[in-house]
């Protein structure tokens, strides 16, 4: 029998709207809420100069800061939409073109529409999927300290996130949904569990285009509480591939259910040859296709 985990001090906190926990040099900030009012909706569209989500959070968001080195990382709506293609797709943006597209596209920016849209943002081309490679950001980037480490010295350390430790800390944060005038799903969703020994991060972007591909983005972060210096390792990652092709992976032939399945989806593409979901993909030419890996080492700051 594994020898029992011993709960470091923390403290948790909580509001109305948010929950926090102290842990080590962390604290880390939750904050769930309802889908943003119109006023909110009109702002935040008005900054991006597109149409938003049909479901947009714009007041969720999730904060990481170490307080010895001053390093933070968020995530939220605002910075996940600021990484949505604005204008005409190019080359690498992995523009999905059907024939409903245009006129999904002209439904939600039609001046005649039934769809409430401000007034005071002007119909513009925009990536329709709401695809975004965000990877969370940095408030205050002059505290950040990166690398791509050459070796596979700095990974992920599945064993230790699959032991039962307990939880004392875990969120969800939804950032935005759409479902595309009923042709598929787009989504982006955080989640974070703190545990005696660190704490893990799975930002993760899921798009459905029915009988057009499946695309994922995801981003894992993850630190060790015992890491001298202390080190946050983040791998991004993205995967597509034709719908038919995923959906010849369903268990029964007849059930559809797990093509609505994030979790499904993600783990069909992960498993699958690079060749098929990072290179070739579904022909888009996807800058998100590829792998990752980043390590930020978070030196003290400066008195």
């Amino acid at each position: 029998m594994a020898a029992a985990v011993a709960v470091p001090q923390h403290k948790l906190s909580e509001t109305p709207n948010s929950r926090a926990i102290e842990i080590h040099d962390w604290l880390i900030t939750a904050s769930t809420n309802s889908i943003s009012n119109a006023a909110e909706c009109d702002a935040l569209q008005n900054h991006l100069g597109f149409t938003l989500p049909e479901m947009t959070f714009g007041s969720n968001y999730l904060t990481l800061e170490h307080r010895t080195s001053a390093w933070k990382l968020t995530f939220d709506a605002r910075g996940a939409l600021m990484g949505v293609r604005r204008g005409e797709l190019q080359d690498g943006d992995g523009g999905v073109k059907v024939g409903y597209a245009d006129a999904w596209l002209k439904s939600r920016t039609d001046p005649g529409t039934s769809l409430p849209l401000p007034t005071t943002v002007a119909a513009k081309p925009y990536d329709w999927t709401y695809t975004s490679v965000y990877s969370g950001h940095h408030p205050n980037t002059e505290t950040e300290r990166s690398e791509t480490p050459s070796s596979a010295t700095h990974d992920i350390p599945l064993a230790e996130l699959t032991r039962p430790d307990p939880i004392l800390f875990y969120a969800e944060i939804p950032l935005y949904e759409d479902e595309l005038h009923d042709n598929g799903s787009s989504n982006l969703l955080v989640r974070i569990r703190v545990m005696p020994t660190c704490f893990f991060i799975l930002a993760r972007f899921i798009l459905r285009v029915d009988n057009v591909l499946f695309r994922v983005h995801d981003t894992r972060i993850y630190h060790s509480f015992s890491s001298n210096p202390p080190l946050v390792v983040r791998q991004v990652s993205g995967w597509e591939a034709p719908y038919d092709r995923v959906k010849r992976q369903l268990p029964r032939r007849n059930d559809l259910t797990p093509l609505t399945d994030a979790n499904w989806i993600a783990k069909v593409l992960s498993e699958m040859p690079v060749e098929a979901t990072q290179k070739a993909g579904a022909g888009t030419k996807w800058r998100g296709l590829r792998t990752k890996l980043e390590v930020a080492v978070l030196n003290k700051s400066d008195p």
